[in-house]
C-alpha cells in the first residue's frame, strides 16, 4: 500500500577512485614531493566530484519522495486529483534551493501507476476554486476536455457554457482562460464542432 521511490541508475557503473594513487602518495614510494602534492589534489578534486554526484542522487530521491507524498491522491486516483505544487514548495521542505530542484527535474522522468511522466509534469499553475481552495491547471483542463467530448455534437457547449458549468462545480474560471485551455488542448470553437 505504499510507493517506493528507486533511481533507475543500476545499469551505469558507480564512480570510485583506484588505489594505484594513493601508493603514489605514499612516503615510502619513488614519488617526489611535487607528484604527490600533483596527485594529492587530483584525488582531492575527484573526491569531490564523487561526492557531488552522490549527493545529486540523494537530492533526486529526496524531491521525488516528496513528490510522491504530496501527489499521493493523483496516484492514488488520476488527474483530477492532481495537487498544485511549484519548485519552492519542493525546495522548502526538501532544504534545497528552487534553482536545485530546478536542476535536479530537468530531463527527468518517473513511472508511476498512471503512466510514465516528466517531473515538471508535477509543476503546474493553480486555479482558485470556492472555498479558497486551489486545482491544478491540469485538472482544469482534463475537466474541460471531458466535458467537450461528452457534449452533444449537434449542439456543443461554447466557451461561456463551458465557463459556466465549470463555475458551477466550484472553479473560478474566466471564459477567455476556457477559451485559452481548450485552443491548448486542441479543440476548435463550438460552431466548428458542431456535427449538422
Amino acid at each position: 500500500g505504499e510507493y517506493l521511490v528507486l533511481l533507475n541508475d543500476r545499469h551505469l557503473p558507480r564512480l570510485r577512485i583506484s588505489r594505484a594513487y594513493h601508493a603514489i602518495l605514499n612516503k615510502n614510494g619513488n614519488s617526489s614531493e611535487s607528484a604527490r602534492q600533483y596527485v594529492r589534489q587530483k584525488l582531492n578534486d575527484a573526491n569531490w566530484f564523487v561526492n557531488s554526484i552522490e549527493q545529486r542522487r540523494s537530492t533526486m530521491t529526496k524531491v521525488m519522495n516528496y513528490i510522491v507524498e504530496a501527489q499521493r491522491d493523483f496516484l492514488d486516483n488520476g488527474l483530477p486529483y492532481l495537487r498544485p505544487m511549484i519548485l519552492q514548495d519542493v525546495a522548502d521542505q526538501v532544504g534545497v534551493h528552487a534553482a536545485t530542484v530546478s536542476r535536479v527535474t530537468q530531463g527527468k522522468y518517473v513511472q508511476t501507476p498512471r503512466g510514465v511522466f516528466s517531473l515538471k509534469f508535477f509543476f503546474d499553475g493553480t486555479i482558485q476554486q470556492d472555498g479558497g481552495a486551489q486545482l491544478a491547471t491540469k485538472s482544469v483542463k482534463d475537466r474541460l476536455a471531458q466535458l467537450i467530448r461528452g457534449e452533444d455534437p449537434a449542439a456543443p457547449y461554447s466557451d461561456d457554457g463551458l465557463m459556466k458549468i465549470l463555475q458551477s462545480e466550484g472553479t473560478q474560471i474566466k471564459r477567455r482562460t476556457v477559451a485559452k485551455y481548450r485552443d491548448q488542448l486542441g479543440f476548435p470553437v463550438a460552431r466548428m464542432r458542431k456535427e449538422i
